[in-house]
């Protein structure tokens, strides 16, 4: 990955010499911070369409003034490196950290946008697993049927909710970790993998569910009192929960063999899922990436 963002640094005509490392899971997110830039290069050769997806996206939200990160003034979006694509961005300097109270207002004015012709594709949680598990060579027969098994009895509830649903843009990933805050005070969301059409709820339920799996702070009662709805009273939760908790099992799949620690927090997560014991908080994915990254 620091040979991709060597090659697309030079590209760009930038030194790459102070470039640090922000994230490191399903895209590596490096920042230049003398250039101003962020360097998000996918690591995923089958999601090449979400690269595609966020480089469209970032040209309108700075035509909206949407409530977002803005795409780095380049040549066209987005840039190659052998088989893997990458956006750059604006930087957004360190200030003080947004919390879960500013989410449900950012949300609030992101599902608010006109939905833009832009051939954004319709939510499809399930959809998105197939590609992950088929990216994920070191899993296991028996997984891969497991999963497979439950994206079929899955994929008809959500293509129903969907079909009887007011479809708006959603983020498709809405947490505080995806939140920044500008120097002038606004906050805004970045990473658009998972930005779609479809119902509102879907950006409350990635907050909701991860109280169930991974440790509870609260967040969620936080989120309906600022966003003024919660999610969970809403006859679509059940579907909304189940397609988080594919989303969360399948995320680290393609991962699996070349981040320690990754396959066994997959087992963990597929135990706990077929037995349903929520008791032993789950660790992010992410968790294993950063500290593969200083080995």
């Amino acid at each position: 990955m620091r040979n991709a963002l060597s090659f697309i640094a030079d590209q760009l005509g930038v030194d790459d010499k102070d470039a640090r490392t922000l994230h490191m899971a399903n895209n590596a997110v490096y920042a230049l911070p003398r250039a101003g830039l962020v360097v998000r290069i996918t690591r995923s050769t089958r999601l090449h369409d979400r690269i595609r997806k966020g480089a469209r996206l970032g040209a309108w939200f700075a035509e909206v003034d949407a409530p977002t990160i803005r795409l780095a003034e380049t040549d066209e979006q987005p840039l190659q490196y052998e088989d893997l694509l990458a956006t750059v961005w604006e930087l957004v300097p360190p200030a003080e950290t947004p919390s879960i109270d500013d989410l449900g207002p950012v949300l609030r004015e992101f599902h608010s946008l006109p939905v833009p012709d832009l051939g954004l594709p319709v939510w499809d949680p399930v959809g998105t697993a197939r590609k992950r598990i088929a990216d994920a060579e070191a899993l296991a027969d028996d997984d891969r049927d497991v999963l497979l098994d439950w994206c079929d009895r899955l994929g008809p509830l959500v293509n129903e909710l969907v079909e009887h649903s007011p479809l708006s843009l959603v983020h498709g990933d809405a947490h505080v970790g995806n939140l920044l805050r500008r120097a002038d005070g606004r906050v805004i969301l970045c990473d658009f993998d998972s930005t779609c059409l479809g119902p509102f709820g879907v950006d409350l339920a990635a907050v909701a569910a991860a109280e169930l799996w991974f440790r509870s702070t609260g967040e969620h009662t936080k989120l309906a009192k600022s966003y003024d709805h919660d999610v969970t009273t809403d006859s679509s939760w059940p579907v909304l929960r189940e397609a988080r908790e594919l989303t969360f099992l399948v995320g680290g799949v393609p991962l699996m063999a070349s981040t320690p620690g990754v396959a066994e927090e997959f087992q963990r997560r597929l135990h706990a899922m077929r037995t349903g014991d929520t008791s032993v908080p789950w660790t992010p994915y992410a968790h294993y990436s950063k500290l593969d990254s200083t080995n």
